[in-house]
């Protein structure tokens, strides 16, 4: 017995800290996202997904999509690092509007902007987005709707995890959704606001206000009309690579799968500012 035991502490001694390394680069693995089951699934190249609109931007006769659009995940995703990273793209200005995204929130800051055209004007603000709270993982919808300004809660996202957010606003009501779930219903009335020269669609910042993002964003969708809670619902089981539906009222789609054009087939193509694309963004996502 005292043999036994004298070799496994010999053992131990001997081959104890190669055991403990391996574990260690093994937990560095898990937590770089190396052995989750969406790094081994099939990727769709940049772009592969598009709306085609053969009579031109906003027309909405013989729409469709074409490409992969099954839903497989994408190749990259956009990282922005919370200085200045942002994507500029043409101002958006809908009456009423759903906006799908999204987003894995890496770091707090003060009132970051995930996707925003919100203008200061006299004497309140006015157009649309969404933000990250003051200091925490707090996520808010605000709009101008009649001359109202409204301020709306999202959810609580978790650090370091890709989460689904949405709201939409149909002219008597703001709703908003975590994960395919409605978790506000405010009432509202009047068409959305906006100031005499429409503010650019940001994402991932608001430059008006120097406000960025830290974290990481993809499949950002804003329609012209609001969805229902089984459209959002939908959207939220296609997954992060998952394609627009109602393609009739899609105003702007942004996958942000390696660049930043506008794949709606609508032109409004963005401009990327401190902005880059990672492979490497599996970490923290789950399918649906």
């Amino acid at each position: 017995m005292k043999f036994k035991l004298q070799s496994a502490m010999e053992y131990l001694m001997t081959y104890g800290w190669a055991i403990l390394i391996i574990a260690v680069v093994l937990g560095a693995l898990f937590q770089l996202g190396i052995f989750n089951a969406s790094t081994f699934t099939p990727k769709a190249p940049p772009g592969a997904c598009h709306v085609f609109r053969p009579n031109g931007p906003m027309t909405t006769s013989f729409i469709n999509l074409q490409g992969i659009c099954n839903g497989e995940l994408p190749q990259y995703a956009a990282q922005f690092d919370g200085q200045y990273s942002q994507v500029r793209a043409s101002a958006i200005t809908p009456a009423y509007v759903s906006v799908a995204v999204w987003v894995n929130i890496r770091g707090a800051g003060t009132y970051p902007r995930i996707v925003s055209n919100l203008a200061q004007t006299t004497p309140t603000w006015t157009g649309f987005e969404f933000y990250q709270g003051l200091n925490n993982y707090q996520i808010g919808t605000q709009l101008n709707a009649g001359g109202t300004f409204y301020n709306v809660n999202t959810g609580t996202v978790t650090q370091n995890t890709w989460n689904f957010i949405a709201f939409t606003y149909d002219g008597s009501h703001i709703r908003t959704y975590f994960n395919g779930v409605i978790v506000s219903n405010v009432v509202a009335s009047g068409t959305i606001g906006y100031a005499a020269t429409p503010t650019p669609t940001y994402i991932g910042d608001n430059p008006n206000m120097a406000l960025s993002i830290h974290g990481s964003m993809a499949n950002i969708q804003i329609y012209n009309s609001s969805l229902s809670s089984n459209e959002i619902t939908a959207l939220y089981n296609e997954g992060i690579g998952g394609a627009p539906i109602k393609l009739n009222n899609l105003v702007g789609w942004w996958p942000l799968n390696g660049d930043v054009k506008d794949y709606s087939g609508n032109n409004n193509n963005g401009v990327a500012s401190y902005l880059s694309f990672t492979s490497n963004w599996g970490s923290g996502y789950s399918a649906p």
